[in-house]
């Protein structure tokens, strides 16, 4: 289980998550929802070690990992789909997927992940020679969790996965969504699309101004009016520290890379 306890996280303007708490099991979609700037995707990017919690727990099926690094994290188990997709544009499909295993030196293993990848995203397939600039914003989506499902692991942390997509393509996101949940994967998932994350969720948690206000099954929280008239229909990408968030996204992500190639 993916346990956070009272995490405390922030950026240079100052407290972003104030005591967060929730929990995410094997086998089960977890949504975090709230209104813009409320401090989903810093609960993300604290969770995966791209920011350094200023207080807190996070437990990787026991196992204390508060202060552990990304690299860390995703030896633990814990991969990280940021918002806005961050694949490397001058990179092949392939390059980018082999980003994704950097953690892991033995071949057979890579090999392995990449079947698995292209069986779960068969659109990729034919596309791992181009460059990943040259993809439709689907594609570059589907490389994106591609990529954090090559680390193989236990659990999947999604940041707006259907943002700027078109209806049939977020179908498609959230069926795969649905199917790595099947395959015993936990998936937490922060979606700008409140109704369809509410409905493919076990449980979900309403997030304000840095605080869970309420929780219950994805059931539960659709039908219910505050959580409608809270969030639904409000869309992604407020105050939350916007451009700190990018930032450290940018330069987590070309380490990843850097150490990959050394």
């Amino acid at each position: 289980m993916l346990e956070v306890s009272k995490l405390c996280a922030g950026y240079d303007a100052g407290e972003v998550l104030h005591g967060v708490s929730f929990q995410v099991e094997p086998g089960s979609v977890v949504a975090v929802v709230g209104a813009n700037g409320a401090g989903k995707s810093t609960a993300l990017m604290a969770i995966s070690g791209l920011l350094k919690a200023t207080k807190g727990e996070v437990r990787v099926d026991g196992k204390l990992m508060s202060r552990a690094s990304t690299d860390e994290m995703v030896r633990a188990g814990v991969a990280h789909v940021p918002e806005g997709r961050q694949v490397f544009t001058n990179l092949t499909v392939s390059d980018n997927l082999a980003l994704g295993a950097y953690a892991t030196r033995e071949s057979h293993h890579v090999d392995r992940r990449l079947e698995e990848v292209l069986e779960i995203f068969p659109e990729l397939q034919p596309r791992l020679r181009n460059y990943a600039g040259s993809l439709s914003g689907g594609q570059q989506q589907m490389l994106a969790m591609g990529r954090g499902l090559m680390s193989d692991p236990l659990y999947l942390m999604l940041d707006e996965p259907s943002l700027g997509l078109a209806p049939q393509v977020t179908k498609r996101i959230f069926e795969v969504i649905g199917s790595l949940a099947d395959r015993g994967k936990g998936v937490l998932l922060v979606e700008q699309n409140g109704r369809l994350a509410l409905a493919v969720a076990k449980r979900a948690y309403l997030i304000e101004k840095g605080t869970i206000t309420m929780s219950g099954s994805g059931q539960e929280m659709l039908a219910d009016e505050s959580v409608i008239e809270h969030y639904l229909g409000v869309g992604s990408g407020g105050a939350e520290g916007f451009g700190g968030r990018q930032e450290v996204l940018r330069v987590a992500l070309v380490r990843a890379m850097q150490g990959r190639q050394s």
